[in-house]
């Protein structure tokens, strides 16, 4: 059935103002009420109207104020030494992109947090330095560059950088905005030296073989038992898969960070991803619901996002608000590119809420606005 998308068809809201009609609407605010006509054209548009804009965070230009902030405060009077990056129309809720967060921490050698808790979920993809570790629910964790993190909402959690060390520094990305809107977060500080109750890394070496499952484990939580996904396991993996798929015309070789026991996202309301552009790949564009916040791993190119250009090199960050058209080029004729990213996709799916739609037009590709 063919949609008509024009507010004089039957089924939109045409009334005009009348002085008895906006003394009838005083009377009814007066009461906490309101007529739905005059409202209902905004809150039920034809398509997905986003309330962000895309944006580019380079990161050579926020690398030495990142740094600098380990020299103007301490973990401890911090509580988090973040510098957050913040979407221009998204202040209000401090979201990089939709109901997301997005910031970057530093951590110097010998340096650690307090161990905390909240509703909000979080995760980490390592950026520079060596040494580091997060210990969550008891198990330490090292990581090393290009790895990807998960602490899922309410579990204890902390971070820091071996004495023996070097700086450390990564991105957060966090549901802060969204368990915000709901009404539904908080935040716990735990009460002395969070123990470690586990060998050092045995979530990654129990959970980290490609179809093997532990037998003599019980896990009963809603998120992944893999606290850390190998950037070592996860190259060669994409390169493998470019060896015998075409990969999707939007987004090249795309492989989602996944929950081992069951295949589904990394946790409740926030899913990662891991995407790989071949050598002078060119992607058609498309839009879809969802906010994505994305790191380039690898490479070098650029991103086509409501018709502008976004230059990006590995470390630089961006973000594509939901159902706003976008396509991906790597710049190189002879190197790979890979983009992290991390979104609120298991959100969108369960309520049933993803749509997608490809741009028609000059070949699927955009046309840039002067």
């Amino acid at each position: 059935m063919e949609e008509k998308h024009n507010d004089d068809v039957i089924g939109r809201a045409r009334v005009r103002d009348t002085p008895e009609l906006e003394a009838y609407y005083d009377e009814l605010k007066n009461l906490g009420a309101g007529a739905l006509w005059t409202v209902a054209n905004d809150i039920e548009p034809w398509e997905p109207r986003p309330s962000s804009v895309p944006m580019l965070w380079k990161y050579d230009d926020l690398r030495e104020l990142v740094l600098k902030s380990s020299e103007l405060v301490t973990p401890e009077q911090a509580g988090r030494r973040v510098v957050y990056l913040v979407n221009d129309k998204r202040r209000d809720v401090s979201a990089a992109v939709g109901w997301l967060y997005t910031g970057i921490q530093v951590t110097r050698p010998g340096e650690s947090t307090s161990a905390h808790r909240h509703k909000a979920s979080a995760l980490r993809f390592i950026m520079e330095g060596e040494g580091g570790y997060t210990v969550v629910d008891g198990n330490k964790i090292t990581f090393e560059v290009n790895d990807f993190v998960i602490t899922p909402n309410s579990t204890w959690h902390e971070h820091g950088v071996a004495a023996d060390g070097k700086t450390c520094v990564w991105q957060d990305g966090l549901d802060i905005p969204l368990v915000n809107a709901l009404e539904a977060n908080d935040y716990a500080v735990f009460d002395g030296k969070q123990p470690l109750d586990f060998p050092v890394n045995q979530s990654p070496l129990s959970y980290n073989a490609p179809g093997f499952i532990p037998a003599d484990k019980v896990w009963d939580k809603p998120y992944s038992p893999l606290f850390k996904y190998s950037w070592k396991q996860v190259y060669p993996a994409l390169l493998e898969a470019a060896k015998v798929n075409d990969g999707s015309p939007f987004d090249g070789i795309l492989m989602h960070y996944t929950n081992p026991l069951n295949g589904g996202h990394v946790m409740q309301t926030m899913g990662a991803s891991m995407q790989l552009l071949r050598a002078g790949e060119h992607t058609k564009a498309h839009k879809h619901t969802g906010s994505f916040v994305y790191q380039c791993a690898k490479g070098k190119g650029y991103s086509i996002i409501g018709g502008k250009r976004y230059d990006w090199k590995e470390r630089d960050i961006f973000c594509v608000p939901s159902w706003v058209y976008h396509e991906h080029v790597n710049a190189s004729e002879t190197e790979d590119a890979c983009l992290f990213s991390f979104h609120d996709l298991p959100v969108i799916e369960k309520l049933g809420l993803y749509q997608e739609k490809a741009y028609q037009e000059n070949d699927g590709h955009q046309l840039l606005n002067d």
